[in-house]
């Protein structure tokens, strides 16, 4: 029997024989390697810019790694201490320049909020306000988190920081929204890196010298007359970190012979840029 009200189903438009041809040619892919590779084949025709394809690789990236995998370490955060005053931990407050800190009571596994240092702007106006009271709280994610939903979170809550923990309810470490979108669009510059352009060493008005971290250590001796050397670095960056036994923080200073060295941007995981001078040599103490 005939339906007398037949559905109004669209009717597909025939495809044409270079369509079905071209299917039959180029199939779809059918795991994130094979588009990739198209991808990258389109990039080699000209169809698709460098930036373009390194940020959608960083996309495939982000969904790949956790927040375990480029947090900032525990030892490597910069916190606040609430038994402190302001004017205890402002100048380091100052020296750190974030935007954001943890606030911890007693030890750095119990934090109690999020200060922004936006907020201390109050302490000039009311030399009576309690930093507890401008608190914001404090967002915990495992350490296993995706950092595709990490993103999704930071958006929809419009939170850009985040306390790693482990299994175990201790802090493990710290995130933030900037994190996660280098993981995609490659590291965020700042006022301390670098032109593509320009050298690996470049002077200061003031006689100090502003260096990548990743230059080697042997063109660091041309360039200034040093002995300086390390059996498993190759880099400068490699060298200082080594001096210090771990990996140092912004701000943080050490003199190596003659040369006083200054961390001008890290991240948890190595040194980017160095702020250099030379000094003179210890004079001998002369013997009576």
């Amino acid at each position: 029997m005939t339906d007398p009200y037949p559905s109004r189903k669209p009717v597909d438009k025939p495809r044409s024989l270079l369509e079905r041809l071209t299917d039959l040619i180029s199939p779809e892919p059918e795991s994130r390697a094979e588009l990739l590779e198209i991808l990258q084949d389109a990039h080699e025709r000209n169809l698709v810019d460098a930036d373009s394809l390194a940020m959608i690789e960083g996309v495939f990236q982000v969904a790949e790694l956790c927040a375990r995998d480029i947090m900032v370490p525990r030892a490597q955060m910069d916190a606040v201490n609430i038994a402190e005053t302001p004017d205890q931990f402002l100048p380091f407050v100052l020296e750190q320049a974030h935007s954001r800190y943890p606030v911890y009571e007693g030890n750095r596994d119990n934090i109690i909020g999020i200060l922004l240092a936006k907020d201390l702007l109050r302490c000039y106006v009311n030399q009576d306000f309690d930093v507890r009271d401008m608190l914001r709280p404090a967002v915990f994610i495992p350490e296993s988190k995706r950092l595709n939903v990490l993103l999704h979170d930071f958006r929809v809550n419009r939170n850009h920081i985040a306390i790693v923990v482990d299994e175990y309810g201790g802090v493990a470490g710290l995130i933030t929204i900037e994190d996660v979108l280098e993981q995609i669009v490659g590291d965020i510059e700042d006022e301390y890196d670098f032109d593509e352009e320009e050298d690996n060493i470049i002077a200061a008005p003031d006689g100090s010298y502003r260096i990548r971290a990743l230059t080697e250590i042997e063109q660091f001796n041309e360039a200034f007359g040093t002995q300086l050397h390390d059996e498993e670095n190759d880099t400068i960056g490699g060298l200082v970190t080594h001096q210090f036994g771990r990996v140092p923080r912004r701000g943080e200073r050490i003199r190596i012979n003659n040369v006083l060295f200054e961390v001008l941007r890290a991240d948890g995981r190595q040194v980017h840029v160095l702020l250099i001078r030379k000094t003179p040599p210890p004079q001998p103490v002369a013997q009576e």
